[in-house]
């Protein structure tokens, strides 16, 4: 009678794992490059809710911005027997190594929000459309600045940031808004007095608010940039930790919300939404953290049933092997005008964390 158990408790078991593709001690290993910006803690948050609710174990690890602090978790959560590794990089071009360790256990690799280049381990990517996040700064400046109507007679002053260097998406993002904004500066249209336009002229080390507010303060000084002084229009920036960065600067230098240069920036942080509603950024593209982490869940889950996972692209994202294939989540950008509908009727954040 105890063997006939065991058998039925046996079939029962392996009846559970195979109709649906996930037991409860099923593990996905979830990477994020760090705790100190916002957006990587509600991802990482929103990711090993929804997976635990979908029924899987999750080890939930930050780097720190640390590459072998990454590489070392990746390695414990591989040799720990996860199933899938769903992975923010911090460098795209750092984890070759290691994941060819991954793709030796034939364990799917998510590459999460940054593409993972040079390696034929990642099997799927899940991300924002990244050249439409550039696109609508680019759009968003060529509309409140009427460059449209404006000749070289009547210039629009700008500089230029953006991001890491070793993140692929900011070929997209400064990709996307230069496509927009180049015409205008080819035709004088828009000036910007530095001569920095090129993407390695305009990177920020590690997305860094401090590295941000540092360049942002020598382009100051340099240029004679004040409320009193040379004119500045605008600052394109491609996420918030820069814009932030940015603006610490030119408050120091004098501007006020009655004169502040048109501030860009992405991911609808608080610090940045407060800003916004101070008068000290004009927008931030928002890329709801929710949908995308609910996104990669239904890859790892069709992942787990044997399923090819739900995509929406296949041509753009080229990790160096070959294309990946991609769901892009779509992005709309926050303003004064719409940010109470967009973030706050949403639930993404109370009125409270705007205070």
């Amino acid at each position: 009678m105890k063997k006939l158990l065991t058998v039925v408790l046996a079939a029962l078991a392996l009846s559970l794992v195979s109709c649906g593709g996930k037991s409860s001690s099923t593990k996905v290993g979830v990477s994020m490059p760090t705790k100190d910006l916002q957006r990587w803690n509600q991802d990482g948050a929103n990711m090993k809710a929804q997976l635990e609710k979908a029924g899987y174990t999750v080890d939930l690890q930050y780097a720190a911005n640390d590459i072998p602090t990454q590489v070392s978790q990746l390695e414990n959560m591989i040799t720990s027997g996860c199933k899938v590794l769903v992975i923010a990089s911090i460098d795209g071009n750092a984890l070759t190594n290691v994941l060819e360790q991954a793709r030796k256990k034939k364990i799917d690799v998510i590459a999460y929000d940054r593409l993972i280049m040079n390696t034929k381990a990642v099997t799927y990517y899940a991300t924002f459309d990244n050249y439409k996040v550039g696109t609508i700064q680019g759009e968003y400046l060529v509309d409140k600045l009427n460059l449209k109507n404006r000749s070289k007679d009547d210039p629009a002053y700008m500089e230029f940031f953006t991001g890491d260097p070793g993140d692929n998406n900011i070929n997209f993002f400064f990709g996307g808004a230069m496509d927009v904004l180049k015409p205008y500066l080819d035709s004088g249209v828009i000036v910007c007095r530095s001569g920095q336009t090129s993407r390695d002229q305009c990177a920020t080390l590690n997305w860094s608010t401090e590295e941000a507010q540092k360049r942002m303060e020598n382009l100051i000084t340099s240029n004679g940039y004040g409320p009193k002084g040379t004119k500045l229009d605008a600052v394109y920036s491609s996420n918030d930790s820069c814009a932030n960065g940015i603006t610490n600067a030119l408050v120091q230098a004098g501007y006020d919300a009655s004169n502040f240069p048109l501030i860009t920036g992405q991911d609808c942080d608080k610090v940045s939404v407060k800003n916004m509603i101070k008068g000290t950024q004009a927008m931030s593209i928002f890329k709801d953290t929710r949908t995308l982490a609910a996104q990669t869940v239904k890859m790892v889950d069709a992942i787990m049933q044997g399923k090819d996972a739900p995509v929406n692209d296949t041509t753009t994202y080229n990790n160096g092997t070959g294309i990946i294939p991609s769901f892009l989540c779509e992005p709309v950008y926050g303003s004064i005008d719409n940010y109470k509908e967009l973030l706050l009727d949403s639930g993404y954040y109370t009125e409270a964390d705007l205070k």
